[in-house]
């Protein structure tokens, strides 16, 4: 846990609470450290609003009338992983801190909140948020890279991945040496990759490689 309390770089916290004045006194208290804060009075009112696939982090009561936190995350879980929460309760109850965090939050804490260590676990979902979204660009870059490479491309990559040499993939392809140098050659151009790691790490993140089982790699292709 850092012990600074100064959040790096601007973005956009929601703030879902039922309490009128602790909404407003989290939005005093976020906004002064340069975030952008946006409340609602219920978990409906967040999942109503446009944008809410912009924001970055939630701060959310975890009780509140017909919805409450816990099945907010739940709700928005499988289309925003992204997301980060922090809950805040004034009912202290282990079995839902313990079902949140398994869920994904990046914390749990209870009323009445110390400033201090709600911001960091603002920052720390913020980053939370920040690397699941640099990895979900990256694998998306990867899949462009993959759908550019033609059928005996993807065949050449799935075997490369799983360990095989040049002359190996040539005998089970039936093909030449020299063929499968040019496809490698064409494989690396078009994923972008700089290096062997580098291939191996895509096919990794693309479910291409299949623990270098030649069988299984031969059988590995994305469609």
């Amino acid at each position: 846990m850092r012990s600074d309390t100064g959040l790096r770089s601007p973005s956009v916290v929601a703030v879902i609470d039922d309490d009128d004045s602790v909404r407003r006194s989290l939005m005093r208290l976020i906004s002064g450290k340069g975030l952008k804060v946006v409340t609602f009075n219920s978990a409906k009112d967040f999942l109503a609003h446009e944008h809410r696939a912009d924001f970055s982090c939630i701060v959310s009561d975890l009780r509140m009338p017909e919805f409450d936190g816990i099945e907010l995350q739940k709700n928005i879980s499988a289309s925003m992983p992204h997301l980060s929460f922090v809950f805040i309760t004034g009912h202290g109850d282990i079995p839902s801190s313990v079902e949140a965090m398994k869920s994904g939050a990046v914390d749990f804490l209870e009323k009445p909140v110390v400033p201090a260590l709600l911001l960091n676990a603002i920052q720390r979902a913020l980053d939370r948020t920040r690397a699941i979204r640099q990895k979900q660009d990256e694998l998306e870059g990867f899949r462009a890279h993959y759908d550019a490479l033609t059928p005996r491309e993807r065949q050449v990559f799935a075997l490369v991945a799983a360990g095989l040499l040049n002359k190996q993939i040539a005998a089970e392809l039936g093909t030449v040496e020299k063929t499968i140098k040019y496809h490698r050659a064409r494989v690396m151009e078009k994923m972008n990759a700089e290096s062997l790691a580098d291939l191996v790490l895509m096919a990794d993140r693309l479910g291409v490689r299949s623990n270098a089982d030649l069988a299984r790699a031969r059988g590995k292709i994305i469609s």
